[in-house]
């Protein structure tokens, strides 16, 4: 029954899929083994989760089967954050994980990735192949003199070579990075040169959109100015011959040699992913072998509820976490689907055309390309077989509710939709996907399991049913071991845990609800503030890109010295469309109508696009600073937006606010 307080769900899962939820089966196994609630489902399996950390992980690693070379001595021997201490003593290895299924006779024919471009056919690559150029380019990768701890780069667009490349990497215990070929190669030496690579893999472009972009003058600046490159390979994408002085990927991969994966410490360095650095140096985050494999054993194979029975597809890029947590899927046994091409080539319907061949179960996108759909008038569930897809994902902003009711009413009323959010920083969600759990629209389900999250009110009070900062107060094994580079750890206090010494502090607005699910609102530090009522710029987003004419929109609120708020409105327009009085009068009335007074903005001003970051996430903080008259240079890192030159006109319009 539903209480007062509770709005009915859009969609709940039914008993039989109750029944057959993996985390339905580890919960009985828990309670059994390790006394875990049997009843009372995930509330009393999360709360369980939180109150007995190193309990809980302990389980997890059992039911995964985690194989440990050299047994652990205790699971959590410091829970200090930062620097908790997970399953001390331990050895193992990520990439032999990932490769277990190619051990199964019955399953080493079976696909473990689906690579799928623009032309939008499935090529598989078998789980005996996979695992054989592993084995192969590991040896290749240690004859080269590559050592545990040292840092192998990629440059490269999503496709299998790279998932073979981070698995040979792992397999060694070198450390993995990569970025994606449409990043420039300022962009790139801000994120490599941090790290220092020894070997770079790389392509010679990439195709993009029905074009084909010739990377190779990027790749050869690259090499310039990476010193501490030993070796550089070549995979010809566009078919170009090998440059002179580096080694080419065929070569490296032909040999069938069994892949040896060096067992390293549980805390042993698996790879490197970078903060957005918008407003510096992309921050070079760091993350261990072992805290990654528990971590993603657990969102992938409980949250997600994957198994060797699914196929995972989620667009992204090797520049965004996401795409490492999509490599993960492979942990679970499950086929994994790579897109190299864009998200809306030849038309806006792509990615459910490849969710429909690829037979994806679990298909994850952007709450942006949803709404993209929705605007353009797409019809899945009509234009495509998706009756495979159990689940859509989305994650990079929060969902807005008219995204749940067009998933609902355009894929299939008994879909479960999976809003996550989590962040580059833990590689993994902090809340999402659930899926024994109803889905109430604009809400993610609940915090994931092991992770204790809560609201927080400026002095540390936790709230219920009212924004507060997102904090979570208990460790979790994928936390950065360390940022490179930051030898006293001051930086990587800085950033999480100077508010509040002893929580981590993500930096998003959100709200958990009385019935435990939760609401992102946005950053928190670009969050508008007005009269002392904290807003989310989500909420105006979704309101006014309702609006057809409305392609894109950006709102910063801003303190000013007199005691005064000024918040505009910058709005990317749609085709032939034109600001006028009338356009104008249209968004104050829907966001007052749908929101309040308080959000209309002061101002709205027509710009020709809206910035992002490299993943495509809106820059809120570097534009405020903008306007707040901060120069160019010092206000935003030019190598980490999609177009710096739609900067300058925040440039002036600060200057111009400065001087009037």
């Amino acid at each position: 029954m539903t209480s007062a307080s509770t709005p009915q769900p859009l969609w709940s899962p039914g008993p039989d899929r109750i029944a057959a939820a993996r985390i339905t089966a580890f919960q009985a196994w828990a309670a059994e083994r390790f006394g875990a609630p049997a009843a009372g489902g995930y509330p009393a399996l999360h709360r369980w989760s939180v109150d007995e950390l190193d309990i809980f992980w302990q389980a997890v690693a059992e039911w995964f089967d985690v194989r440990f070379t050299t047994p652990y001595e205790s699971v959590l021997a410091d829970r200090a954050m930062p620097g908790a201490r997970w399953f001390t003593g331990a050895t193992l290895n990520y990439a032999e994980h990932a490769l277990r299924a190619a051990e199964d006779p019955a399953r080493a024919d079976e696909a473990a990735l689906l690579h799928v471009d623009e032309t939008h056919e499935a090529v598989p690559v078998t789980w005996a192949e996979l695992r054989r150029q592993v084995g192969a380019l590991s040896a290749e990768l240690r004859a080269l003199g590559v050592r545990p701890g040292d840092r192998v780069s990629g440059y490269l667009p999503n496709i299998p070579e790279a998932v073979t490349a981070l698995l040979a990497t792992a397999a060694v215990g070198a450390v993995w990075t990569s970025c994606a070929p449409d990043f420039g190669a300022r962009s790139v030496l801000d994120r490599f040169q941090q790290v220092e690579p020894v070997v770079l893999f790389t392509v010679d472009g990439y195709r993009y959109g029905g074009k084909e972009h010739d990377r190779r003058d990027t790749v050869a600046e690259l090499r310039a100015e990476l010193p501490s490159l030993r070796a550089v390979v070549h995979i010809p994408l566009l078919g170009t011959d090998a440059p002179e002085g580096t080694l080419a990927w065929s070569e490296l991969t032909a040999a069938a040699t069994e892949p040896v994966f060096e067992a390293v410490p549980f805390d042993h360095p698996l790879w490197v992913l970078y903060s957005s650095g918008t407003t510096g140096l992309p921050k070079a985050i760091v993350q261990s072998q072992g805290g990654i494999l528990l971590e993603h054993l657990k969102q992938l194979g409980l949250h997600c509820d994957l198994g060797p029975e699914d196929r995972f597809f989620w667009y992204t890029s090797t520049g965004w976490m996401m795409w490492n947590f999509l490599v993960s899927g492979l942990l679970t046994g499950t086929t994994v689907v790579l897109y190299d091409g864009s998200p809306g080539y030849p038309d806006t319907g792509a990615q459910w055309r490849i969710a429909e061949r690829t037979k994806a179960t679990l298909y994850g996108t952007s709450a942006a390309y949803v709404m993209a759909c929705r605007k353009a008038e797409v019809h899945p569930g009509r234009d495509f077989d998706l009756s495979s897809v159990k689940c859509v994902a989305t994650t990079g902003s929060p969902l807005p509710p008219d995204g749940f009711r067009w998933l609902h009413d355009e894929v299939a009323e008994d879909l479960w939709i999976a809003s996550v959010s989590g962040g580059t920083d833990v590689c993994s969600c902090f809340a999402g996907a659930v899926p024994t759990l109803p889905v109430h629209i604009g809400e993610l389900q609940a915090a994931c399991l092991g992770t204790d999250l809560q609201a927080w009110d400026p002095s540390g009070k936790p709230l219920v049913g009212e924004v507060g900062e997102l904090v979570v107060t208990n460790p979790m094994p994928s936390m950065p071991i360390h940022f490179w580079n930051d030898p006293d750890g001051s930086r990587y206090r800085d950033s999480y845990f100077e508010m509040f010494p002893g929580a981590w502090r993500h930096g998003d607005w959100i709200t958990i609800t009385d019935h435990g699910s939760v609401v992102i609102h946005g950053r928190s530090d670009s969050t508008l503030n007005r009269q002392g009522v904290r807003m989310g710029s989500a909420d105006i987003y979704e309101a006014v890109e309702r609006l057809p004419e409305i392609k894109e929109s950006l709102v910063i609120g801003l303190e000013e010295p007199n005691g005064g708020y000024w918040m505009p409105l910058f709005v990317h327009l749609a085709p032939g469309a034109t600001l006028d009085d009338d356009l104008r009068a249209r968004v104050k009335t829907t966001i007052r109508e749908q929101l309040s007074p308080r959000h209309v903005p002061d101002e709205i001003i027509e710009v020709p696009a809206i910035p992002h970051t490299l993943t495509g996430k809106r820059i809120e903080v570097p534009v405020k600073r903008l306007l707040q008259g901060t120069p160019l240079a010092k206000a935003v890192n030019a190598g980490s937006v999609d177009n710096i030159d739609l900067l300058p006109f925040y440039e002036e319009l600060g200057r111009t606010r400065a001087q009037g």
